[in-house]
């Protein structure tokens, strides 16, 4: 397993999102804006236990503002956040 800073695969292939992404049917350009989103809002929220059973209602909102079309990690992170009204942690 691999531990990278950013755009980084912190959970190596069994992270949350690779799941959700496996059992469904993504084209290339979802796939990358949903593990970056995914990547980032890990960042955002601090989150870094795997079995933390937010990561996987965070993968779930991730790929359902995907469905929406959205293509912008960045956006997509904050979107999922929101729809899960998770506080943003804060120094």
């Amino acid at each position: 397993m691999s531990k990278v800073v950013f755009g980084a695969r912190l959970f190596g292939d069994s992270m949350a999102i690779r799941r959700l992404i496996a059992a469904g049917s993504y084209e290339p350009e979802e796939i990358r804006a949903m593990v970056d989103a995914y990547d980032i809002a890990l960042i955002v929220l601090r989150l870094t236990d795997k079995d933390d059973p937010i990561t996987e209602l965070l993968a779930k909102s991730i790929a359902a503002v995907a469905a929406t079309g959205e293509r912008l990690p960045g956006e997509i992170a904050t979107k999922a956040i929101d729809a899960l009204g998770i506080d943003r942690k804060k120094d």
